[in-house]
């Protein structure tokens, strides 16, 4: 007896794939303005890049630059040097 051939596998998961608009995003927004959202933007990069199979590099570096803007905005803060604050 010869035995059926396997299902085809399934489609990949419906939606807009939008990976490469977050991991974009994030970084732009994690070296320019506002680590937070650089952060949230890389989160919801690599959320999406499991989702469809992607890679998530992008996602990753999104939150590395929002991480050093913060970092970084921590020490010129603290220094008094932080051209946004004038005291």
């Amino acid at each position: 007896m010869n035995a059926p051939y396997p299902p085809p596998p399934p489609p990949p998961a419906g939606g807009r794939d939008r990976t490469t608009l977050w991991g974009v995003l994030g970084i732009i927004t994690g070296l320019l303005c506002c680590g937070i959202l650089g952060i949230v933007f890389g989160y919801l990069s690599i959320r999406d890049a499991r989702r469809f199979g992607q890679s998530p590099v992008l996602g990753w570096l999104a939150i590395a630059f929002g991480v050093v803007n913060i970092i970084g905005g921590g020490i010129l803060w603290a220094g008094g040097n932080y051209p946004l604050y004038n005291d």
